[in-house]
């Protein structure tokens, strides 16, 4: 491809009570790539990222993030590739008790590459964000006055806060209409366009794979089926691929 390597798996392997969920899986992802990794509810979608930021443990493979092998890391450079990782989770995460404001704050604070920021610029840092991802009025809402969207958003906005250079989006259309997960669908690809990210996006969608997605890496029984752009993908004469072009 000619781009740099973000992510390299080497057969990468994790069981749970016995049962094996990643058999033998390897992938790359590529600097300012979009990968969406397809799959069914409950297919180790998830599992492999949590190997990637060493979440979970991994029972045998190679892992390298950002050059870093996180399998066989101390403990402070697993830190250092985790500050460079967003992650977006399915509800947004937002703790309850706080404002927008509040939640986009809360890592900024606590982060070494933000929190010698002094106050005003924090405060414009998080303006900025939330205005990138429409959302700049709900400044001072609490999370329970949100829409799912808006909440989805909220979450994005305080991932961008910390500049990542990777983002991990773990489902970002469930649960929303149509309209809500088209909107998400465009604000994935002005990420990428704009801050110029590298991107996971984990989904069962079809819809947001085929929009969101660089490459796509349709996952069944701990592997992958097949691997390609959408329309390659599509084409594939497998029954299990073949499920989600229905």
């Amino acid at each position: 491809m000619g781009k740099e390597k973000i992510i390299h798996i080497e057969n990468l392997n994790k069981s749970f009570n016995g049962t094996s969920v990643i058999r033998d899986l390897s992938m790359s992802l590529y600097a300012g790539e979009n990968l969406v990794i397809l799959g069914k509810s409950g297919s180790g979608k998830s599992v492999i990222v949590k190997c990637i930021v060493k979440l979970m443990e991994a029972d045998s493979g190679k892992i390298s993030v950002f050059g870093t092998e996180v399998t066989a890391c101390s403990s402070n450079e697993l830190s250092d590739v985790r500050s460079k990782v967003g992650y977006l989770f399915q509800e947004g995460a937002l703790y309850d008790s706080m404002s927008v404001r509040e939640n986009l704050l809360f890592p900024a604070l606590r982060n070494y590459k933000t929190r010698k920021l002094g106050m005003p610029q924090l405060d414009e840092l998080v303006r900025q964000n939330l205005d990138s991802v429409g959302l700049l009025e709900a400044i001072d809402k609490m999370p329970s006055e949100l829409s799912g969207g808006m909440k989805k958003r909220a979450g994005l906005a305080r991932t961008l806060m910390l500049s990542p250079d990777l983002i991990i989006y773990d489902e970002p259309t469930t649960g929303l209409d149509p309209y809500t997960s088209e909107s998400i669908i465009h604000l994935i690809l002005k990420v990428q366009s704009e801050y110029n990210t590298t991107s996971i996006i984990i989904t069962h969608d079809i819809k947001c794979a085929e929009l969101t997605g660089d490459r796509i890496c349709v996952l069944h029984d701990g592997n992958f089926i097949a691997e390609g752009v959408f329309d390659t993908v599509k084409k594939k004469d497998d029954p299990e691929v073949r499920l989600f072009f229905k």
